[in-house]
C-alpha cells in the first residue's frame, strides 16, 4: 500500500501518517523531517530529493507533506491512495497552538532531531493566509481532480474517521 497524505498546516498530516503506517507495519516518511535539518536549518533539495526516491522503491510507504520538490508528481502518480486534510484554517490553527503546548521545548517525532518545536506570528499568519494561496489551492483542487478515484478528501475530523472505518473494512481482508 502506497499512501500520500497532503493537507494544509496543522491539519494532522503527521498524525494520520503514523497511525496509517502503524495499521500497515511500516514506518511514515514525514517530509518536514527530511526538509529540515537541526535546528530548523534546510537540507539541500538533491539530498531531500534522493532520500524521498529511495522510500519510494519500497513496495509500501506513508508519506505525508506538499513539498513540491520531493518527487511530488511521481509520489501522486505511484500513490494507491491520496488522502488531503483540507480542514478549516481556525481548526489548522488551533492544532498548531495546542501543538506548540504539548512539544514545547522538545521536538516533535515528525521533524528533525534539535527542530524544538516554535510557535511565532509568522507561522501563525502562514497557518491562516500564507500558505492558503489562491495558487496552493488551485494545485490542491487540481489533485482532486487528475486523481479522483484515488483521492480523499477530508474537511473535518468526524469525516476522517467514517473514511478510516470505510477503508478498514475495504482492507481487512488483506
Amino acid at each position: 500500500m502506497k499512501i500520500v497524505i497532503i493537507g494544509y498546516s496543522g491539519s494532522g498530516k503527521s498524525t494520520l501518517a503514523k497511525r496509517l503506517a502503524q495499521e500497515h507495519g511500516i514506518e511514515p516518511l514525514y517530509l518536514d523531517r527530511v526538509h529540515f535539518l537541526p535546528d530548523w536549518a534546510e537540507r539541500e533539495p538533491e539530498s531531500a530529493r534522493e532520500i524521498v526516491w529511495a522510500e519510494m522503491q519500497k513496495p509500501d510507504w506513508v508519506i505525508d507533506g506538499n513539498y513540491t520538490h520531493m518527487h511530488r508528481e511521481e509520489r501522486l502518480r505511484e500513490a494507491d491512495e491520496i488522502i488531503f486534510l483540507n480542514y478549516s484554517r481556525i481548526t489548522c490553527l488551533i492544532r498548531v497552538l495546542k501543538r506548540y503546548i504539548d512539544f514545547r521545548g522538545n521536538t516533535r517525532d515528525s521533524v528533525a532531531d534539535g527542530c524544538i518545536e516554535r510557535m511565532n506570528w509568522e507561522f501563525a499568519w502562514w497557518v491562516l493566509h500564507k500558505g492558503r494561496t489562491s495558487a496552493r489551492k488551485r494545485a490542491f483542487g487540481d489533485i482532486v481532480r487528475r486523481y479522483p478515484h484515488k483521492t480523499a478528501v477530508i474537511k473535518n475530523d468526524r469525516a476522517l474517521e467514517r473514511y478510516l472505518q470505510t477503508r478498514r473494512q475495504k482492507y481487512k481482508g488483506d
